[in-house]
C-alpha cells in the first residue's frame, strides 16, 4: 500500500498542477500575437517529437529495469488493429480535441474553460451508463447534476454574453466530449501497452492529422515576426504541459493510485482561475465563484467509491 506521508511525488504533483493551471493564461496571452491553431500545431509538433524521442531511446538502450521502462516502453507487440486503434485515438483525441480545445480557449475565458474540462470525468461517467458499461449510484448522479450546474452558473452568469464567448464555450464541450471518448477508448490499449506509449504515438498520428487541417494557419503566419515570448510559450506548452506534466501524472498513478493523483488535477482549475485574474485581468464574480465550487464538488462527488480516470485532459 502506497504512503499517505508527503513525499516526492505529491512535490511533482504540485508542480504538475502549477504547469497545467498557468498553461491556460500563457497559452491565451500567446494569441495575441499568434493564431491559435498555428500556435497550437507547433506545440502538438514539438510535444510528439519529445515524446518519440523518448520512446525510441528508452527502447534504443532496452531499459526494460529502468524505473520509467514501465510507463514509456510498450512490451507488447503493435498489431495492425492497435495502429488503427492508435490513429483513432489520434483522430479524436488529439486532433479533434485540440481543435476544439484552443478554438475554445482563444473565444472564451480561462475560467470557462478550465472548469468545464474538470467536468471531464462526469461526462465520461455519464458516458459510460448510457452505453450500459457501468452504473451509476445516487450519489454519482447528483454529483454529474451539481456539476452541470456549476458549469451554467460559469458559462451562463460568470462572464459578459457574446456571440463569441458562446462559441467558444460551445467548442469546449465539444473538446470534453472527444477527450472522454479517447479516455474511454484508450483505457483498452493501455490494458497492454505503456500510457506514454500509447500517448505519445496517438499524438505523433493526430498531429499529423492535425497539422494539414489547419496548414493555411500555419503558413499565413509570419513566423520571422513572432516575439521570443511566444516561442517561449510554444516551448513551455509542449513541454512542460504535454510532456512533463503527462510523465508525472502517469509516474503519479502508477506509485500513488488514480483516485489520490486525481485529487491533484482538482486543484488546476483553481490555479488557472487565479493565473488569469493576475495575468489577464479576468474578473470573478459571485456566480463565477459558485459555479466553480459547484462543479469542483460535483467531479469529487462521481469519483466517490470508483477509479477515476488514469488519462487527464490535455492543458
Amino acid at each position: 500500500m502506497p504512503s499517505r506521508r508527503f513525499s516526492l511525488i505529491d512535490v511533482l504533483l504540485l508542480l504538475m498542477t502549477i504547469i497545467w493551471g498557468t498553461n491556460y493564461s500563457i497559452v491565451k496571452r500567446a494569441f495575441l500575437q499568434i493564431d491559435a491553431q498555428a500556435f497550437n500545431a507547433g506545440r502538438m509538433g514539438l510535444a510528439s517529437i519529445i515524446f518519440l524521442g523518448i520512446i525510441v531511446a528508452v527502447r534504443a538502450r532496452g531499459a526494460s529495469g529502468a524505473p520509467l521502462s514501465s510507463i514509456v516502453v510498450t512490451p507488447a507487440p503493435i498489431t495492425r488493429r492497435d495502429w488503427l486503434a492508435l490513429a483513432g485515438l489520434g483522430l479524436i483525441g488529439h486532433a479533434g480535441y485540440q481543435f476544439f480545445f484552443i478554438g475554445g480557449l482563444a473565444r472564451t475565458s480561462v475560467a470557462n474553460s478550465s472548469l468545464m474540462l474538470a467536468a471531464t470525468p462526469v461526462v465520461i461517467a455519464l458516458i459510460s451508463a448510457a452505453l450500459g458499461y457501468e452504473r451509476i449510484g445516487r450519489l454519482h448522479w447528483f454529483g454529474a447534476i451539481l456539476s452541470m450546474a456549476g458549469i451554467y452558473l460559469v458559462v451562463g452568469h460568470g462572464a459578459p454574453s457574446s456571440d463569441s464567448t458562446l462559441a467558444g464555450d460551445v467548442m469546449m464541450f465539444v473538446a470534453v466530449c472527444c477527450w472522454a471518448v479517447y479516455t474511454m477508448g484508450a483505457r483498452q490499449l493501455m490494458l497492454r501497452h505503456s500510457p506514454v506509449g500509447v500517448t505519445g504515438l496517438s499524438m505523433a498520428l493526430g498531429t499529423a492529422i492535425y497539422v494539414p487541417l489547419v496548414l493555411r494557419n500555419v503558413l499565413a503566419t509570419d513566423w520571422t515576426s513572432v516575439s521570443p515570448g511566444t516561442w517561449l510559450a510554444i516551448g513551455y506548452s509542449g513541454l512542460f504541459a504535454l510532456c512533463i506534466a503527462y510523465t508525472i501524472w502517469y509516474i503519479a498513478v502508477r506509485e500513488i493510485g488514480s483516485a489520490r493523483t486525481s485529487v491533484y488535477s482538482n486543484l488546476v482549475p483553481i490555479v488557472a482561475m487565479l493565473t488569469a485574474v493576475v495575468f489577464l485581468g479576468e474578473v470573478m464574480t459571485a456566480a463565477r465563484l459558485a459555479g466553480a465550487a459547484a462543479v469542483l464538488l460535483g467531479v469529487a462527488l462521481t469519483r466517490v467509491g470508483k477509479t477515476a480516470p488514469a488519462v487527464p485532459p490535455q492543458k
